[in-house]
């Protein structure tokens, strides 16, 4: 930075009248300098501040087949320190997507990220989304097919079943002798 302003300040100093900086006085012989006066505007740059996950209120809807997706996708925000809303249903869609209402998009992006969703699949709510309590939210999950994939469903059990072990038997006949012939 401080290079740009030394080159900015040579350039307006050469250029600034077309002169010598230094002129000579006919009185005394003394050497008067002049120094034009140069105005540097630098601008400040600030650090977009992050908003506290906490104050994000996150409501996701099941828009996919899968029992329970918008209950485990809501019990995983809540765990990652998002300010959740009770779950609910969305149309049924293809896609998954993160809508977010005005100056939301920052927090949408990050959810979209914690769920491993594509930027892309970031937008601005619509008017009329078509899911119940989406005006109480800052941003909205909708989960389709490819977030559905991921619920975790309960492991199977089964019922170890022992089989009564194999028997065999064998039957000898007795010996039997001819009477010798005679």
């Amino acid at each position: 930075m401080l290079v740009v302003v030394v080159i900015v300040l040579g350039v307006v100093l050469i250029r600034s009248d077309g002169t010598n900086s230094r002129s000579r006085s006919a009185v005394h012989g003394t050497t008067a300098t002049t120094v034009p006066t140069v105005n540097v505007h630098v601008r400040a740059t600030t650090t977009p501040t992050t908003v506290p996950r906490s104050s994000v209120n996150v409501l996701v809807a099941n828009g996919s087949t899968t029992t329970g997706a918008a209950a485990f996708f809501t019990t995983k925000l809540k765990a990652a320190g998002w300010s959740t809303l009770a779950p609910t249903t969305a149309p049924k869609g293809t896609v998954s997507l993160v809508y977010y209402a005005s100056a939301q998009q920052k927090a949408a992006q990050s959810v979209a990220a914690a769920l491993g969703l594509k930027p892309t699949s970031v937008q601005p709510i619509p008017a009329s989304p078509g899911i119940t309590g989406a005006t109480a939210a800052d941003v909205v999950v909708v989960v389709g097919p490819s977030l559905a994939s991921q619920v975790a469903t309960p492991a199977a059990t089964t019922t170890p079943t022992t089989a009564a072990p194999a028997t065999t038997s064998t039957t000898t006949a007795p010996a039997t002798t001819a009477p010798a012939a005679g």
